[in-house]
């Protein structure tokens, strides 16, 4: 093997046929649309209870799922797939947090043609968080499909009541069984450490490490499943890695530490993707948005972008609160809001902002999505925990005013099925890093954007820990294959996959990029008032990269040298057709 073996824990086997398969919970298209899943009793759900709802909630916050999206009709399908689930935890050599992978593996997996799909989750979703994108195409066509949730997930451990998360997806108390997330002890009103936060391990830095090790295990229960047929390996079995948004650039970190053939082929969406000496790191544009996005959304260009104007016409009061603050500190210029929305938007097209980006944007900055991300990778990089967060920041358990207050445990005993791995949501706030002035959040992400732009010991350590998550070269007989939504506004092209193109193509390698025109970054978001109308969805561009790969690997089709990207247009007020898309 070109990698050391892959170090796990005990493995945790499930059956899942009948009214329980491996790529819905046996609820299929509809089910998974449909509203969530209730448990039996709330505060003690089953495992199988718990599993159903992980994989519902992790394709709604995926795919777009609504009746005028397309999936099922014009592109994807949810059949039923019997077969077994392994699970572990897995560790990198020296982490102080396991990370979770799991191998899907079909009743009909296709032992004459060998094939593996590894993937990561997007954002910091727990394990089953690519399910959209690599179970939905490797598992009917009788792949196995191997997971990690790379260091993220919902493992969260809560300190009110000394609890996590067991290997079945149920909370149990420190000490009981081996916990996905256990921090160090700590006082009862310490608050909630969040793995991909709090473990002191920079994860990011090893998302590669993450991808190739769910691959290894996944060849590790193949030979279990099958040892007359053992032992599957990267030399007669296909490894295609794949994944989308963090988890796109999980797999270019593998795709940078294989030089020895172990995989056959990667294909990424929309990646989260940092370049050596090029393109700009997600902390770096996410602390820049969140000062100067509320501002520059004011200008009149976007008064008719999705989320940008409220009920009635009106623009958001903490977003003229937001330009207010910034002409008082002489950032920019201009009587009337609309002026100085102008100027902001200035500022951040000269730092490398398309207006399409800006426009799509609106969903994060509304959802206040750019303070939660820099707050929380922000601890990530300076390895601090839930009682040292920087800038002022914590996470606690919050009532519906969002006040620190304490959860039931129907609450906390959801939170793996439920959580995105990057509070806040389901009881869970992120507080600190405010004041009492007109635009209360500016002085909280003006302290995390310091971090960057600073010269003292923490922005130091930061940027350090920036520099280890940048990618390395692939070899250069890799099938590679980027797909970006042009309207990305949460990881912009111009930030992440071209500047990434760029240096592969000159390094001698020949990625195949398609840069979607009229594709954002959230498919989910698509079924919200206005988004379908101008957009179309990414994952079935996706599903088509994976299709040419198939045939390369499998049907002895060339790898083409270039492949023009399909002429998409924006599927307007009906229901999404395939000419849309432009695909054949």
């Amino acid at each position: 093997m070109p990698f050391p073996d892959v170090e796990f824990g005990q493995v945790r086997v499930t059956e899942h046929r009948g009214d329980d398969d491996l790529l819905s919970a046996g609820v299929g298209l509809r089910g998974l649309s449909g509203f969530v899943r209730t448990f039996a009793d709330p505060s003690q759900p089953t495992p199988g209870e718990l599993r159903r709802r992980a994989i519902q909630s992790s394709w709604k916050g995926i795919a777009d799922l609504g009746p005028l999206g397309g999936y099922g009709q014009v592109y994807g399908a949810v059949p039923d797939v019997p077969g077994r689930e392994y699970q572990s935890f897995a560790r990198i050599a020296g982490a102080n947090a396991s990370h979770r992978v799991l191998l899907q593996l079909p009743d009909h997996f296709d032992r004459r043609k060998r094939c593996l799909v590894v993937t990561a989750s997007s954002g910091s979703r727990g394990i089953y968080g690519a399910m959209a994108l690599a179970g939905a195409w490797g598992l009917p066509r009788g792949c196995a499909v191997a997971y990690t949730d790379k260091g993220g997930g919902a493992g969260y451990f809560d300190y009110a009541d000394d609890t996590g998360v067991a290997l079945d997806g149920c909370r149990a108390r420190r000490g009981d069984v081996e916990l996905e997330f256990e921090p160090p002890a700590s006082t009862t009103t310490a608050g909630v450490d969040i793995k991909h936060m709090h473990s002191g391990d920079n994860p990011e830095a090893h998302w590669g490490h993450h991808v190739i090790q769910a691959a290894q295990f996944g060849l590790a229960m193949l030979d279990r499943a099958y040892p007359a047929d053992a032992p599957f390996t990267s030399q007669n079995t296909r490894i295609i890695a794949t994944g989308l948004s963090n988890g796109g650039g999980a797999v270019l970190q593998a795709a940078g530490l294989d030089q020895e053939n172990f995989f056959s082929g990667v294909i990424a969406l929309e990646p989260n993707v940092f370049s050596p000496e090029r393109g700009r790191a997600l902390y770096d544009y996410a602390t820049e948005a969140a000062i100067w996005l509320p501002c520059a959304l004011v200008a009149e260009r976007f008064a008719d972008a999705p989320l940008v104007r409220e009920p009635g016409g009106t623009t958001p009061a903490d977003w003229i609160a937001r330009c207010t603050s910034l002409r008082e500190r002489g950032l920019i210029a201009g009587v009337k809001t609309s002026a100085q929305g102008e100027h902001a938007h200035e500022k951040l097209r000269d730092a490398g902002w398309t207006d399409a980006a800006m426009a799509t944007a609106a969903s994060s900055t509304v959802f206040d999505l750019w303070r939660v991300i820099t707050a929380g990778y922000a601890s990530s990089y300076l390895r601090s925990r839930a009682i040292n967060m920087p800038c002022g920041f914590r996470y606690a358990t919050v009532d519906a005013r969002g006040v620190a207050a304490p959860v039931s445990s129907a609450m906390r005993a959801a939170w793996w099925a439920d959580g995105s791995g990057i509070p806040p949501g389901h009881g869970i706030g992120l507080l600190g890093g405010r004041d009492e002035s007109a635009d209360p959040t500016l002085c909280g992400s003006e302290d995390l954007r310091r971090l960057w732009n600073g010269d003292a010991t923490d922005a130091r350590i930061l940027h350090k820990a920036v520099a280890e998550t940048a990618v390395q070269l692939p070899r250069k007989d890799l099938p590679l294959w980027i797909v970006h939504g042009a309207s990305d506004g949460l990881l912009p092209a111009a930030f992440s996959s071209e500047p990434y193109v760029n240096w592969l193509r000159e390094n001698g390698r020949q990625p195949l990029y398609w840069k979607i025109a009229h594709a954002q970054h959230f498919d989910a978001f698509l079924s919200l008032t206005g988004f379908g109308a101008r957009h179309v969805p990414l994952l079935p561009y996706g599903y088509a990269a994976l299709d040419q790969l198939w045939r390369h690997l499998h049907e002895h089709e060339a790898w083409p040298a270039d492949m023009p990207t399909p002429p998409s247009h924006p599927r307007g007020h009906g229901a999404l057709d395939r000419q849309a898309l432009g695909l054949l």
